[in-house]
């Protein structure tokens, strides 16, 4: 099959969050299946010199959107069995930062239009256009409107990613042909309208052949107000299109056993390494050289919805379990205040890490007995995944991906490579946590198997790839 992988964001190339780990690693699985893959994304200001100098140019266009008439130049390279095709237009992509401009909509409208008008210029029409959230909503809109005057995309199938239902696309009314160029019965005959405004997120999941989310678990989230954030009705009536695929890990990236991170690599056979880290990280963050205190790490946005309030509620429950704690990320400035407090409260036991740092990300993991993700809600996840290759048991809340993955060991299960807890509230989080430092105190053996489950466990990109594939498939059956 021919897919055309639609993204606002790819790692290595650019990277904000979780989507771009996703559309790093998807399409390069699906090409190992020997479909025929292509990735298409903004050209920005962000992507380094050491990815341009290998890039060729392909050639330039002009995008009609509403009253605009934007260059739009295509750049192409070959990476890992896929063609990567960047969208230039320095007015709108070189800027400060990928998302959060006053003109998102104007931005992404463009980028949008600009997949649908280029597909004449690529190496070839695909089966399937594979959107990702809102940055990419227009494009299932955009190809409809086109089909009924251009016969040889009619076949072409649109498939739709939730990575995160929060963020939508909202705008005002008036931007339908103004800014997107659409006519306007599009807004009028319900499809981008909700709650009196114009919103992308809700016309794609009506438009697009089929809905995906991140994880099983999330999936049948959005059924509820409590995490469908106003869509619950439109994830209703798309019920019948709408499905789980469980994201994976790039398997490769993250490894214990070959990460140039980490002061001494390790494996599941070969675990002296780990406890190198441990030491290493201790001695360089100020916390106390105990081998045998289990290290207990947070790495993430420090935000509500990641529950961070939970932790900081229970921040003296957590120290009474007799861990130490390292927390790692950035966020709201009461979450990183507190952890500074605590880091001031508990010296030697506590390290507030307020920054960002993959190497350091890494170098955390590698040190780590225990994880803990206590989200309120998280689609799908990726920390759990690390954590658990690199040998740190996560301690999850029972939400969205984390309960896709995370395994509870607490009442004996033969497959258990976690902790989980249900209610949201400190006294759970504590309780969880005093479990796990109980098992690592009272039963290391029992301890070691539940962090080699976790570090053998396969979670690569090959089943996600698999899932995709069929759902590709079943669309162009139906086509036929």
């Amino acid at each position: 099959m021919r897919i055309l992988y639609v993204t606002g964001e790819a790692f290595p190339f650019c990277k904000t969050g979780g989507l771009a780990d996703v559309a790093g690693s998807l399409p390069p699985a699906l090409a190992k299946n020997g479909d025929q893959v292509a990735v298409i994304l903004p050209l920005y200001g962000q992507i380094g010199q050491q990815w341009r100098q290998q890039m060729t140019f392909r050639r330039y266009i002009y995008v009609d959107l509403g009253w605009r008439h934007e260059y739009c130049g295509l750049f192409s390279l070959e990476s890992r069995g896929v063609t990567w095709y960047f969208v230039d237009n320095e007015h709108y992509f070189a800027r400060p930062r990928l998302y959060g401009e006053f003109d998102d909509g104007e931005r992404f409208a463009f980028f949008s239009k600009a997949v649908i008008d280029l597909m004449p210029s690529l190496d070839w029409m695909p089966d399937v256009l594979h959107c990702n959230d809102w940055q990419t909503a227009l494009v299932p809109i955009y190809l409809k409107d086109v089909a009924t005057r251009w016969p040889e995309v009619r076949r072409i199938r649109t498939v739709f990613t939730i990575h995160n239902i929060e963020y939508q696309g909202k705008y005002g009314p008036e931007t339908v042909e103004d800014l997107f160029g659409l006519n306007r019965g599009w807004y009028d005959g319900g499809i981008l309208r909700m709650d009196g405004c114009v919103n992308l997120m809700k016309a794609a999941m009506l438009t697009a052949n089929a809905v995906t989310t991140v994880s099983p678990t999330y999936a049948r989230q959005l059924h509820d107000p409590a995490y469908a954030c106003g869509l619950e009705q439109v994830v209703q009536l798309i019920d019948y299109k709408l499905s789980g695929v469980l994201n994976g890990l790039d398997m490769e990236s993250f490894d214990p056993a070959h990460d140039a991170s980490l002061p001494q690599t390790y494996d599941p056979d070969h675990m002296e390494g780990k406890a190198v880290c441990k030491r290493e990280l201790q001695r360089q963050l100020g916390l106390a050289q105990e081998p045998d205190t289990p290290l207990t790490a947070i790495v993430s946005r420090l935000v509500g919805h990641k529950g961070m309030d939970l932790v900081c509620q229970g921040l003296g429950g957590i120290m009474a379990t007799g861990c130490q704690l390292v927390v790692l990320g950035q966020g709201e400035p009461q979450f990183e205040d507190t952890f500074r407090w605590a880091q001031s409260r508990w010296p030697g036991r506590v390290s507030a890490q307020i920054t960002y740092s993959d190497n350091l990300s890494r170098r955390v993991y590698g040190a780590a007995d225990l994880f803990l993700m206590p989200s309120r809600s998280e689609p799908c996840g990726l920390s759990q995944l690390i954590a658990m290759r690199y040998g740190a048991v996560p301690i999850v809340r029972q939400t969205g991906g984390l309960n896709d993955t995370v395994r509870s060991c607490q009442v004996g299960q033969p497959d258990g490579n976690g902790y989980v807890f249900s209610a949201c509230t400190a006294h759970d989080l504590c309780q969880t946590l005093g479990q796990a430092v109980g098992l690592y105190r009272g039963d290391r053996l029992g301890f070691d198997t539940v962090r080699r489950r976790g570090m053998t466990e396969d979670f690569g990109w090959g089943r996600s790839a698999g899932a995709y594939r069929r759902i590709y498939q079943d669309l162009s059956r139906r086509n036929h």
